[in-house]
C-alpha cells in the first residue's frame, strides 16, 4: 500500500463519508467494498477517520446544525454534508491537526468536490465551529 498525504487520506475518508450517506450498509461492509474494488486506498488512517465519523454522526450533526445561520440540515448538498461531518470530526476529535488546517482542507475538498457557493457554506460553519470552541462554548 502506498504512502498517502494527509489530503489524500482526507479525501479517501470524505468518499466514504459521502458513500454511506446514500447507502443502508455498514461501514465495515462499505471499507470492505472500497477494498475489494481498489478504487480508493484504505489506509488505517482512512479507516479511523471514517469509522470515526460514523461512531459520533449524531454529536457531529448536532454541532452542525448548531452552527447553521437561516439553515436546516436538510437544505445542505450531500457532498457538504459529508465535508462538514469530516471536518467536525477532526476539529473535535482528533487533537493531532490544528482546526485552521482542518478548515483550509475542507474548503479545499469543497473546491473539488461541492459547487462554488458551498465552498464559502462550509468555511462558514466551520469556521463558525472553531471560534465557538475558542471562545470555550
Amino acid at each position: 500500500m502506498k504512502k498517502l498525504t494527509r489530503h489524500q487520506m482526507r479525501e479517501n475518508a470524505f468518499i466514504l463519508v459521502f458513500e454511506r450517506i446514500f447507502n443502508n450498509d455498514s461501514a465495515q461492509e462499505l471499507l470492505e467494498t472500497a477494498r475489494e474494488n481498489e478504487e480508493l486506498d484504505i489506509t488505517p488512517e482512512v479507516e479511523s477517520m471514517f469509522l470515526g465519523v460514523v461512531r459520533y454522526q449524531d454529536p457531529i450533526d448536532e454541532i452542525i446544525s448548531a452552527n447553521l445561520k437561516n439553515w436546516r440540515m436538510e437544505r445542505i448538498s450531500k457532498v457538504s454534508l459529508a465535508i462538514l461531518r469530516l471536518g467536525v470530526y477532526e476539529i473535535v476529535y482528533c487533537d493531532n491537526i490544528d482546526d485552521d488546517i482542518v478548515v483550509s482542507e475542507c474548503v479545499r475538498l469543497a473546491s473539488d468536490f461541492a459547487y462554488e457557493d458551498d465552498i464559502s457554506f462550509i468555511n462558514g460553519v466551520l469556521g463558525s465551529i472553531v471560534r465557538a470552541r475558542r471562545a470555550g462554548n
